[in-house]
């Protein structure tokens, strides 16, 4: 069981690629693509990965799609509205259920970010064609390994504090910006059976997707997210003893 692959589904908006001149130069074959050959570069361990996008039929996930998914990643930006509310209940079901999930960049504002956060998962951001310094400030973590601290981005969109997310179970990684701006750039929660983990690194208007070190923590993400490896998925819930007195 342990030396079979981890099955990485690679999920994309796959939008900007589409009206963007700038961003389909950037990504030709679209950011989902790269993401994926990036996971498959640098995972550590054997993994399967595939790509599927909001156009796809389902909206990319339908239901067989996340039973045969040990991790999900999700880039999105502009279409969150359009995910709908049947899919973010699939996914979230399957995060509960042992699913990982690796949420990137602009994700922070998906619909299935927000509900597993319980917040409004709002920041501040500033589009200056900035250099973001992503500080390891946990390199035990295995999404760190063999990441330099720290990885210098030469040109990407700021995001800053206040990041109105619950606490971190594990923070890794924290951003500083040229205005004097910091942000908690890798963050990792626990949601039922499953683990969840925010990278922010990533705006569509820069290469920062074919950054080595980006698609490393990015892979590592994804290895850390899956667990205990492929198939370890319950679909029973947790049982709960009866409210009442105990003796």
């Amino acid at each position: 069981m342990a030396d079979e692959p981890i099955r990485v589904t690679v999920w994309g908006e796959g939008r900007h690629e589409k009206r963007d001149a700038n961003v389909a130069a950037l990504y030709p074959e679209g950011m989902h693509e790269t993401i994926a050959a990036g996971i498959a570069s640098y995972a550590t361990v054997p993994v399967t990965v595939r790509c599927t996008t909001l156009d796809s039929p389902d909206q990319g996930l339908p239901a067989a799609v996340l039973e045969s998914t040990d991790v999900l990643t999700w880039w999105g930006h502009i279409a969150h509205d359009e995910v709908s509310d049947d899919v973010v209940d699939r996914v979230q079901e399957a995060v509960l259920g042992g699913m990982g999930l690796v949420v990137l960049h602009s994700g922070h504002w998906s619909k299935i970010f927000k509900r597993l956060m319980g917040t409004t998962c709002a920041l501040r951001w500033r589009n200056g064609d900035d250099r973001e310094l992503v500080w390891t400030v946990d390199p035990t973590h295995p999404v760190a390994a063999g990441v330099p601290s720290p990885i210098v981005i030469d040109r990407q969109e700021m995001y800053g504090e206040f990041f109105d997310i619950p606490a971190p179970d594990e923070l890794v990684f924290v951003s500083s910006f040229s205005g004097g701006e910091v942000f908690r750039s890798g963050c990792a929660w626990r949601r039922g059976r499953g683990r969840v983990f925010y990278f922010s690194p990533g705006d569509q208007d820069y290469p920062v997707y074919h950054h080595p070190d980006v698609r490393r923590v990015i892979a590592n993400a994804a290895v850390w997210a899956a667990g205990s490896g492929p198939r370890k998925r319950q679909t029973t819930p947790i049982a709960y003893a009866p409210t009442g007195w105990y003796s």
